[in-house]
C-alpha cells in the first residue's frame, strides 16, 4: 500500500511538473511571438513608406542664421515590416550629402528607437522616444558626440505627423546646459 501511494505521488509530482514546464515554454513561446511580431505602430509607420521631398533649415549656432538645402527620402519597411529604413540625400554645407536612418518600435519596451548614420560623421547616433497621440508626435532624446570636443552631448528629436503626406522633424542640441534648435525638415509626400 505505501509502494502504491509513492508511486501515485511521483506519478502526480510529474504530472504537475510536466504540465508546469509545458505552460512555462508556452508563456515563453507567446512573449517570442508578440516581441516579433509586427503590430498597429508598424503600421502606422509603414504607412510613411515612399519617396519624400524635403526643405532643411540648419542653425550652427543659437544666434546664426539658418542654411537651407533641399533634399529627397525614401521610406521603405523591411524584415517583414518590423523597421523602417530611410535613405536622405541633400547637399549640405555645399557637399553632396547622405544619410541612414534606422526606425523600430520594439514591442517588448513600449518605445520607438532610431539609429542614424551619415557621411558627415562616423559614429552612430541612437534615440529612444514615446508616442504623443495629442501632438501625433515621437519624442526622441539621445546623446551624439560634438566634434569639436569629442565629448557626448545630448539631443532631442521632434518627429510630427501633420498628415498622410506631411511631416516636420525638428532636432535640438543640449551645449552647456543648454538647449538650442539645430534643424528643421519639413518633409512632403511625392505624389
Amino acid at each position: 500500500m505505501r509502494r502504491l501511494l509513492l508511486l501515485s505521488a511521483s506519478l502526480l509530482f510529474n504530472f504537475l511538473l510536466l504540465n508546469s514546464s509545458a505552460r512555462a515554454q508556452s508563456n515563453e513561446e507567446k512573449a517570442w511571438m508578440d516581441y516579433m511580431t509586427p503590430g498597429e505602430v508598424h503600421q502606422m509607420i509603414a504607412k510613411s513608406d515612399g519617396e519624400w521631398s524635403f526643405n532643411m533649415q540648419m542653425w550652427m549656432k543659437p544666434d546664426a542664421p539658418p542654411t537651407t538645402s533641399t533634399g529627397t527620402t525614401v521610406n521603405k519597411m523591411i524584415l517583414g515590416g518590423r523597421y523602417q529604413e530611410s535613405v536622405h540625400k541633400s547637399t549640405m554645407m555645399g557637399m553632396p550629402f547622405e544619410g541612414h536612418g534606422l526606425l523600430a518600435y520594439d514591442n517588448a519596451k513600449k518605445i520607438f528607437q532610431s539609429s542614424w548614420v551619415d557621411n558627415m560623421g562616423t559614429g552612430i547616433m541612437n534615440t529612444e522616444g514615446t508616442w504623443d497621440d495629442a501632438s501625433k508626435s515621437i519624442t526622441f532624446t539621445g546623446k551624439t558626440v560634438d566634434p569639436m570636443t569629442g565629448k557626448d552631448m545630448g539631443i532631442k528629436e521632434i518627429f510630427k505627423i501633420v498628415d498622410d503626406n506631411n511631416h516636420v522633424m525638428e532636432m535640438y542640441m543640449v551645449n552647456d546646459g543648454k538647449e538650442f534648435k539645430t534643424m528643421e525638415i519639413k518633409f512632403t509626400r511625392k505624389m
